[in-house]
């Protein structure tokens, strides 16, 4: 009987992972961003990374290949990866930013993308949080394990609201629990 049991649960858990590890995010690319924004309305999380940044891929291999942050994020936002030196020029709010001085066949950092500059980007990896009317909320930059992640992807669709204080925040901070794995 307890041998029944534990194989039933060894082979429960092991489809769990197995079906958790062929799941991934619903990354789109920012000019789809307006037109899922009228279809449904969601916050939005943009992933700005480089190539040559080793906290990104980092972030890519541990973070949003966890299954918990994946869920969260196909159920909650509209997440976009975003090339803060990529060369091609992109379309958003009505406006296109390019990278003028991207040089091709460069190795190692390269010229900066002007959408990264109007996010605010500093450092890589950004996430850069937006509300459903595309203005931004926040970027948050640093690796962040999927614990330190769902910190903010709660907060931000959850209790932020434009005017939310620091004090609010800091209380929020202080009380939360994380429940991703």
């Amino acid at each position: 009987m307890m041998r029944s049991y534990l194989l039933g649960l060894s082979m429960l858990l092991v489809s769990g992972t197995l079906l958790s590890q062929g799941a991934s995010i619903n990354w789109i690319k920012v000019d789809e961003l307006e037109a899922a924004q009228a279809k449904e309305p969601r916050k939005v999380l943009i992933d700005v990374y480089t190539k040559w940044c080793g906290p990104c891929k980092m972030m890519m291999r541990n973070t949003f290949t966890n299954g918990d942050v994946i869920s969260y994020i196909n159920e909650n936002y509209y997440a976009v990866k975003f090339d803060a030196e990529g060369p091609d020029p992109v379309e958003f709010k009505g406006r296109t930013f390019s990278n003028p001085t991207y040089v091709p066949n460069k190795a190692g950092r390269n010229g900066v993308h002007e959408l990264s500059r109007a996010f605010q980007v500093s450092a890589y990896p950004t996430i850069v949080y937006l509300d459903e009317n595309l203005e931004m909320i926040a970027p948050i930059s640093g690796y962040k394990s999927p614990q330190q992640l769902e910190l903010y992807l709660r907060f931000f669709d959850d209790a932020w609201a434009a005017g939310t204080t620091q004090d609010e925040w800091n209380t929020y901070q202080e009380s939360f629990k994380p429940t991703f794995q």
